[in-house]
């Protein structure tokens, strides 16, 4: 081995040794340390609601969003019409830590549309607009009517499939879009009469939960099967024919708005609540919530709208075959809504209030036939559907037979009420 590589081993040497020495000498002193940064949450997400009589100026004026930078915002935020927000709309407010504005606005506008607003400079803001995305399933649900059917499909369906909201509004669908020209509820079911249903659930990417369509239904009233398949038309519309190929559509519906119960029916004598005299009561009172839409039973022309003596706020529309439907008592009228203007069936045309000579929230309805009054509840069920046109009964053969196989599904004894 030469003298120069001796040489360099020996300063590779050195070099290692002193390397420890000093590494030794650091980790053996104590050394100043900072304390650490801890962050809990950049942003703070606050949540408001718009009040009653409040408008969104209002809202966002706590928020400390107003004068030009408001207008900025609301035209951002054009999917929102600021004359329609009701009371109880929620928004999400984020801020940046210590800051005294939020820069992200948040609202979800319905089932399917989240709009987020965005500052994007000092008073400028900038919306986009979010499709939520459902999913379907199919579940059935079979049963006995007990004390009414809304309570029994409440009971029946528990919390983990539909929620209270969405299980009321499978049983008004059932009630109103399915069977709503045919069966009336109030009067045709007895305490026994089975049912088995088969329906859509509608899972979002949010995790929401609802209800979507009834798809087929069998019930039974005063001992007789009737029964319900759904079937779309060329506008996509849901249309329910029965085993024989007739749809359930009528002239008239039987329902004009959703009801909690009837409070007083149709008599030639009746003990009128406000006057204290006896007199006739030429329709039928629909129990409900103040502000519940009331919806025109058949297409017809409107003439009258407005406030109308003992009625309140009343329309009256006319319809084919010399008949006359009326709509009293309400808290107001829908929009677009005046004499002269044609109607369809199941518009809105009002909203259920107390005006006029009425001791609390209902709708009064009353059907006129060639200028008599008779009892709704019995005048609207007359006459059949119209038939499936021909070119579609193969197709309805096949869409009757699948769903029957999924009813007698839902008829099992080992399949539970709600199981997709």
């Amino acid at each position: 081995m030469t003298r120069r590589l001796l040489a360099r081993i020996g300063l590779v040497v050195a070099v290692v040794v002193a390397l420890r020495a000093a590494t030794g000498a650091v980790r053996g002193a104590e050394l100043p340390m900072a304390p650490p940064i801890v962050v809990s949450s950049a942003f703070i997400e606050r949540a408001d609601t718009l009040r009653y009589s409040e408008t969104l100026s209002h809202l966002f004026a706590r928020h400390n969003i107003a004068g030009q930078e408001l207008a900025a915002l609301l035209r951002a935020a054009e999917p929102i019409d600021p004359r329609r927000v009701r009371a109880g709309q929620v928004f999400q407010f984020r801020y940046a830590v210590y800051a005294p504005k939020p820069e992200q606005v948040t609202v979800r506008l319905d089932s399917d549309r989240i709009l987020t607003l965005s500052r994007d400079s000092t008073e400028g803001w900038r919306g986009e607009l979010q499709t939520v995305y459902w999913t379907v399933t199919t579940a059935v649900a079979r049963g006995r009517i007990r004390s009414s059917l809304y309570e029994t499909i409440d009971e029946l369906i528990s919390g983990s499939v539909l929620s209270t909201a969405e299980r009321a509004r499978l049983a008004w669908d059932l009630a109103d879009g399915v069977f709503g020209w045919v069966i009336d509820f109030t009067r045709d079911n007895y305490e026994g009469d089975r049912f088995h249903i088969v329906y859509e659930r509608l899972h979002s990417e949010l995790g929401d939960v609802r209800f979507g369509r009834i798809l087929a239904a069998k019930i039974e009233t005063r001992g007789q099967e009737n029964a319900a398949y759904v079937v779309l038309d060329a506008q996509g519309r849901n249309i329910y024919y029965d085993a024989e190929g007739r749809s359930l559509r009528r002239a008239f519906k039987l329902y004009p708005a959703e009801f909690r119960r009837i409070s007083s029916g149709f008599a030639r004598n009746r003990f009128h609540p406000v006057l204290k005299t006896r007199r006739p009561h030429l329709g039928v009172d629909y129990a409900a919530n103040v502000g519940t839409p009331i919806m025109a039973t058949g297409d017809g022309t409107i003439t009258r709208a407005g406030r109308w003596g003992g009625y309140g706020i009343a329309v009256a529309i006319r319809h084919p075959k010399g008949v006359e439907t009326r709509y009293a008592h309400m808290s107001g009228l829908a929009r677009g809504i005046r004499a002269g203007i044609r109607v369809q069936q199941s518009q809105v045309i009002g909203y259920v209030g107390a005006s006029g000579l009425a001791n609390g929230p209902h709708l009064h309805y009353e059907f006129i036939k060639n200028g008599r009054h008779v009892d709704p509840r019995t005048a609207v069920k007359y006459g059949e559907g119209e038939p499936i046109p021909d070119e579609r009964r193969g197709e309805f053969e096949a869409i009757k037979a699948e769903y029957d196989r999924m009813l007698a599904l839902a008829a099992s004894p080992t399949v539970a009420a709600g199981l997709p």
